[in-house]
């Protein structure tokens, strides 16, 4: 087996309509209700008669279960739902190196949450004008932030000379 032949993902895609061959299936109507094990030309039927697809949602040992819907809106949020679990998000939280001590607990509070949670934090202080003469102090309030996070997030990236620290969860 050469390595092309390993790198092919197999993808399953699901049954519709005319599609599956089972002479039974589990059906599930259109509103959700449980109408057990039904003749497959039955449930066909019943779906053209509303409108919508007879599709095969999983593979059962006996007969498959086929579920009555629009099969368009059911592949568009599909592909949404896989899409959303994909993109790892970054939380990004700017301070200036002057914050107040109740603003600095406040976005340490909100990291630990989003850490938590499974997103990254990234870390940015702001230096304006004549706060450059303070890059020194930013400095060290990136370390107590990184210091304040130890116990849920580690440090992704730390550079003190652009002042940013990014936090991935533990």
């Amino acid at each position: 087996m050469n390595n092309r032949e390993k790198n092919v993902i197999a993808i399953q895609k699901q049954q519709i309509n005319s599609q599956i061959k089972s002479p039974q299936v589990f059906l599930i109507d259109h509103e959700n209700n449980n109408r057990g094990l039904t003749d497959t030309r039955e449930a066909l039927q019943l779906a053209q008669s509303v409108e919508l697809d007879l599709v095969v949602v999983s593979e059962g040992k006996e007969a498959p279960v086929a579920k009555i819907l629009n099969y368009g809106k059911f592949q568009y949020q599909k592909k949404k739902r896989q899409t959303q679990s994909a993109r790892p998000t970054v939380k990004e939280v700017r301070l200036r190196p002057n914050v107040g001590v109740a603003d600095y607990n406040l976005r340490i509070e909100q990291a630990v949450g989003w850490l938590s949670k499974g997103d990254s934090v990234k870390f940015v202080i702001r230096l304006r004008g004549r706060e450059n003469q303070y890059r020194e102090q930013a400095g060290e309030m990136l370390e107590r932030i990184v210091n304040a996070l130890s116990e849920v997030g580690k440090v992704h990236t730390l550079d003190k000379r652009s002042l940013v620290a990014q936090l991935v969860p533990a």
